[in-house]
Parts: C-alpha cells; sequence; structure tokens
C-alpha cells in the first residue's frame, strides 16, 4: 500500500510539469551508447509516454560505437580531430551503413504495441530524412577531414510540418549537401542546430555519465553557463560528457532556455529529470543577461525599490534599509542587466530544523517568465544546504500560488515557538509549510 501511496502523491505532484511540457518542442540526443544499454527498452518506453503527453519530439541519433565495430571487423583505422571523426571516402560506406542501422533499430524499437507491455496501445509515427543540410569540413590546419561536414542549416519547416501532423522526427548524424554528397557528421552539432532553429524548448543529451559533478562527487542539478563554462576550461570532464556540455551552453546560448545532460543508465532518469522537482540529471540555464545569485550589500536599494510598492499595499511587511543590511546573507535575488528584479529570504530555526519564506517578491515589469518559480526553488534549495526539512511562510495575499506549488495550508502552533511569539494578530496572515 505504501508504493501505491507514493505513486499516487508522485502522479500528483507531476501535474503540473505534464500542463507545463504539453505542446512544447524537445530535442533529444541518443548516443549509439545508449542502444547498448541495458535500460534502453526503458528509454523507448519513456519517449513514448512523453508523445501521448503531447511533447513534440525530434530525436538526433549517434553511432559512434557502432561506426567504430564495423571499422574495426573491416581493419581501417580511425582518427579523430577536434572532436570530429576523418571520415575518408573508403570509410564512408560503412560509416552510412552503420548509421542505417542504427536508425532502422530505433524506429523498430518505437513500433513496438505488445499487449502487457508499456507500448501496448502505442501508435507511434516516426518519420527520418534529408532534412539536415550539411557541407564539408574541409580541409582545417593542413588536415584534410574528407566526408566528415557540419551543419548547414536544418529543414525547420519540413520538420514542422510532420510534428503539427503527430509525428516523432527521427535525425540521423548523416548530412546531405544540394550537389547531392553525404557528410559524417557529429550527433552534437546536429543536436545544437536543431533546437535552435526549431526553436526547441529543451535539449537534451543522454551520456554515460548522470550529469556534471563538482569536486566533492555531488551532482549538479542546475548549472549556470558561466559555470559550466569554468567547468568547461578545467577539461577534466571525459570526453563524452564535455561534448554533451559543451552542446547544452551552445544551446542555450543561442536561446534555447533549457539543456539537460541525462544518463541512459539510469532507469527512467527522463521522466524524473522532466517530472520531479529534484531531477535526477543536470540542467543548464542561461545566464548572461539574468542571474539567480545570493544577494550582496549593494543590492539594498534595489531591493527596497523593488519591496516598497508590496509594502505599501500590506502585502509584506515593512523592513529598513538598515534591516535589510543586517539580513542581507538571507537573501537571493535576480539580477538583469544590473538590476534587482526579483528577491526571496530564508530566514532559519535551526531548533526545529525549518525555515521561514519571507519577501518574495518579483517586479511588475517581470512577472509572468517563472521568476516567482526560480526564486522558491533557489529557497529551498538553500534551506538543504542549512539542513532544514521545512519551509513555511506566513501569507495575506498569495495563498493560492504557493497551494499550486506543493505547500499546505497549517496552523499557529506548527510554527517555531520564537515564530508563535512575533505573530501579528492583526494581519491576520495565513500559515503554509513544505517538507522538502
Amino acid at each position: 500500500m505504501s508504493d501505491e501511496l507514493n505513486y499516487v502523491d508522485w502522479f500528483r505532484h507531476s501535474s503540473p510539469y505534464i500542463n507545463a511540457h504539453r505542446g512544447k518542442t524537445f530535442v533529444i540526443l541518443i548516443p549509439g551508447e545508449a542502444l547498448e544499454s541495458t535500460h534502453f527498452s526503458g528509454i523507448i518506453h519513456d519517449l513514448t509516454l512523453l508523445d501521448s503527453l503531447g511533447i513534440r519530439l525530434v530525436l538526433v541519433q549517434g553511432a559512434r560505437p557502432q561506426i567504430d565495430k564495423i571499422l574495426s571487423k573491416r581493419e581501417h583505422t580511425s582518427a579523430f580531430e577536434d572532436g570530429y571523426r576523418i571520415t575518408p571516402q573508403d570509410q564512408l560506406m560503412d560509416i552510412i551503413q552503420a548509421s542505417a542501422a542504427v536508425r532502422v533499430q530505433l524506429e523498430a524499437q518505437l513500433s513496438m504495441g505488445l499487449s502487457n507491455t508499456p507500448m501496448a496501445g502505442a501508435s507511434l509515427k516516426v518519420c527520418s530524412g534529408n532534412y539536415v543540410i550539411a557541407r564539408p569540413l574541409g580541409v582545417v590546419n593542413g588536415i584534410d577531414y574528407g566526408h566528415s561536414g557540419e551543419v548547414r542549416r536544418i529543414d525547420s519547416d519540413a520538420i514542422f510540418r510532420l510534428l503539427e501532423d503527430d509525428n516523432m522526427v527521427l535525425l540521423p548524424h548523416l548530412g546531405f549537401s544540394p550537389t547531392g554528397e553525404v557528410f559524417n557528421l557529429k550527433g552534437e552539432d546536429v543536436a545544437i542546430q536543431a533546437a535552435i532553429q526549431l526553436k526547441a524548448d529543451k535539449l537534451i543529451i543522454f551520456t554515460e555519465e548522470e550529469g556534471i559533478f563538482d569536486q566533492h562527487g555531488k551532482l549538479y542539478s542546475e548549472l549556470l553557463t558561466h559555470d559550466a563554462d569554468v567547468i568547461l576550461k578545467k577539461n577534466t570532464l571525459n570526453s563524452i560528457t564535455h561534448a554533451a556540455l559543451e552542446a547544452c551552453v551552445a544551446a542555450v546560448r543561442q536561446h534555447v532556455p533549457r539543456a539537460h545532460i541525462i544518463s541512459f543508465n539510469e532507469n527512467g532518469g527522463l521522466l524524473q529529470e522532466l517530472f520531479t522537482r529534484e531531477g535526477a540529471g543536470t540542467m543548464i540555464d542561461e545566464d548572461s543577461y539574468e542571474q539567480l545569485r545570493p544577494a550582496h550589500i549593494n543590492d539594498v536599494g534595489g531591493m527596497m525599490a523593488l519591496l516598497a510598492p508590496l509594502e505599501e499595499k500590506g502585502v509584506l511587511v515593512r523592513r529598513s534599509r538598515e534591516l535589510l543590511e543586517n539580513e542581507i546573507d538571507r537573501f537571493i535575488v535576480i539580477e538583469r542587466d544590473g538590476a534587482i528584479v526579483a528577491c526571496a529570504a530564508i530566514y532559519p530555526f535551526e531548533q526545529e530544523n525549518a525555515g521561514e519564506l519571507a519577501c518574495l517578491a518579483v517586479s511588475p515589469d517581470y512577472r509572468g517568465s517563472n521568476r516567482g518559480e526560480r526564486l522558491l526553488k533557489g529557497i529551498e534549495q538553500a534551506a538543504k544546504r542549512l539542513n532544514l526539512s521545512t519551509v513555511f511562510l506566513l501569507t495575506t495575499r498569495t495563498a493560492h500560488w504557493f497551494i499550486e506549488r506543493g505547500f499546505s495550508e497549517t496552523s499557529l502552533a506548527s510554527l517555531p515557538a520564537k515564530k508563535q511569539a512575533l505573530y501579528n494578530y492583526q494581519r491576520n496572515s495565513k500559515i503554509f509549510s513544505k517538507q522538502l
């Protein structure tokens, strides 16, 4: 019964993500290594589920290990330069053969409809074609790359028509030129350009690793692009994970809202990343014009300007400049082009393992773009770092917003004793809490 209740609870909490993702376009890179994973059938089932939930999917296939095997069988050596496989004329047909075999395997797996399996009743239409227009890399620093190429453009109009007709689109790592030539491309490059040119909502890359880890071995659930740059410059990642992170950063900087790195060895990792708050991999966000960060003393003026209108309306308790300066280490802010456009604070009550969420405010000019959710997530992460198990808040006007994000109404008696003593009965605030 406990497992059933856990499932029901998970399913209920996934509904906001289901609604948010419906109708969105995701580009997903499936490397050749994923097809050899014991969890590959699970990935296929999860893709089928995403399709049934109304998510438009563009799959990009890789075939690195399959190409290596066929070239080895033919006793061909394969050379790489700057991450690109050099493709001589006499190896091109072998590479095409390996790519075709991967494509057929993917199409076959996506066509299953056996009863008593997660694919039962599925009716997927998978389309593939010459939608990637390529050009040769040519000779770079004296090295002739042969039939290795780069993406010239993606036939986005044709792909959009397929997606609108409820098709799943499969793009190979091969590109075609207007002169009828075939070029071997990096799967990451195809995925980047597909995500950019289709204006996709997400780029998702499967790798062997769960995501990106810090120096202590802890998984980053979220990385800003400037932090990702630091990691890439250290050059400590394996080549495949390094390429995946580079691709994610490149896509996000070209206005793809989110990019994710997920392990193909994690059963259900894709669903966990997309439909749970904690996720299962690493999400990469843009930060060039807007960033979520801890507040510092120079932010106080901007915070006061942000909070003042809400204090005048009685939505927030009034705070003086001196109080904000003394409590600045409790705040996080969202800064955009040097201006503070949102802020929030966490006040810990360590004895009760609880923290108070306070002063959550977003400038009226910047509402409606998930900044409130970003602040809330930032506060929850800060609370976890403080080893707090509960976040609570007092509100007079925004109860429904917090209820929609997992908070439940509770009583004054549930608050820490010090907070109970400070409760303002004249404001008559409602109290909500959330378990982390």
